[in-house]
């Protein structure tokens, strides 16, 4: 309940977000919507179809494009605390903690600024666009007070996505758009202590993260993800918590979903930061049977290179990577190096090399990213699942 306001201003903050979501998402608020402070959806089965058959046939025929950075499009709006908060008269208005820098929020209190980004990326050529969802663990939320929200925000954020995606396919039905329900690391490891001077201690545990995991996933899904991704993974044991928490989902819901997990390889040692190298990452993760592995985040993609290249080499299922643009420059508009036609250039390697089926961009990419990313690989094939398997 939001502090100081009752169940009326609960209430009153729920209907509003109602009709904040319904614009974002092009639906209608008359009826249900003004009647109800329940948070309703578009009319739409409880979960999407299972589109693993469609997804598995286009990354046979050709690479997919995935989008681009999204906090690095959010601090392009120059939104202030105010803005976090919906305004004034906003639906968090009265939060008793500041929320400025909580993009996840922002699918809340500002979906039309989310459903902008989303279509900038649509526009740009993207195939699959991202739920704005990275932060919206319990366990994460908990730095902004809003650890009872995180179910709502990947509900809200979900059906965002789900429009866009949805207007854009009917746009160019020949080319339909997919949604990845976003599952961040969190902002705590399993693997590794808070504590120099006690290796043993641990901030949170296996459970705990399961636990909210499953809250996420639980609104990802109910709010139209296609896909899950388990992403930017620093610790392969949050993943696994991760991992865990979907196989207990896709069991209460009777079916599975197409999972995506991308890894991050820290530094030159080409390691993730609990210490796994990139085949022991695979080995790790591949029980889940995923869709794609890969990686994102962390390094340019000319640091990436060898690390892709491996990847491409062990796993035998589809390969996605979203490399950084660059490494990290203040005084660059992004806050990264790199141009559109640099990153667009060293990922177009990636495929004439046959290292991909899935392409996008991570920190400090745009849709001017994206777009030249796409255009580099039109008409590339795509990596043949076998061809680089140590299998073959």
């Amino acid at each position: 309940m939001l502090p100081g306001r009752g169940l009326r201003g609960y209430a009153d903050c729920a209907h509003r977000y109602n009709r904040q979501a319904a614009a974002a998402a092009g639906i209608a608020t008359s009826g249900m919507l003004e009647s109800s402070p329940a948070i309703p959806g578009p009319a739409q089965p409880p979960m999407q179809p299972d589109r693993t058959a469609e997804l598995e046939a286009l990354l046979a025929r050709r690479i997919l494009i995935l989008d681009g950075a999204m906090g690095t499009m959010i601090q392009r709006y120059r939104l202030d605390e105010d803005a976090f908060r919906g305004g004034h008269a906003g639906c968090l208005a009265g939060h008793a903690h500041d929320l400025k820098g909580d993009n996840d929020v922002l699918v809340l209190t500002r979906p039309d600024v989310i459903r902008e980004i989303h279509d900038g990326y649509l526009a740009a050529g993207a195939d699959l666009i991202e739920t704005n969802t990275f932060g919206a663990t319990s366990i994460a939320q908990a730095d902004y007070a809003l650890a009872d929200r995180a179910r709502e925000m990947n509900l809200a954020a979900a059906r965002i996505a789900r429009g866009s995606a949805d207007a854009w396919t009917a746009k160019t039905p020949d080319r339909p758009r997919f949604v990845a329900g976003a599952l961040g690391p969190t902002n705590r490891t399993a693997s590794i202590s808070p504590d120099v001077n006690d290796p043993g201690a641990r901030n949170v545990t296996f459970d705990e993260l399961v636990a909210t995991y499953a809250g996420a996933i639980d609104g990802l899904v109910e709010g139209g993800a296609d896909i899950l991704l388990v992403e930017t993974v620093f610790d392969t044991l949050n993943a696994k918590a991760a991992l865990y928490a979907l196989e207990e989902a896709f069991d209460r819901l009777g079916r599975r979903f197409p999972v995506i997990v991308s890894g991050t390889i820290t530094d030159a040692s080409g390691r993730t930061l609990s210490g796994q190298t990139v085949e022991a990452f695979w080995n790790s993760v591949r029980h889940v049977a995923p869709l794609a592995v890969g990686l994102n985040c962390a390094l340019g993609a000319a640091l990436m290179r060898p690390y892709i290249e491996e990847m491409a080499r062990v796993a035998d299922t589809f390969v996605s990577c979203y490399p950084n643009a660059g490494l990290p420059n203040p005084m660059s508009d992004t806050g990264y190096d790199e141009t559109p036609e640099q990153t667009a250039r060293l990922v177009e390697d990636f495929a004439r090399n046959g290292f991909v089926n899935i392409v996008g961009g991570c920190c400090g990419t745009t849709p001017a990213h994206i777009r030249a990313i796409a255009a580099a690989v039109a008409g590339l094939p795509p990596r043949r699942i076998g061809d680089l398997a140590l299998a073959a």
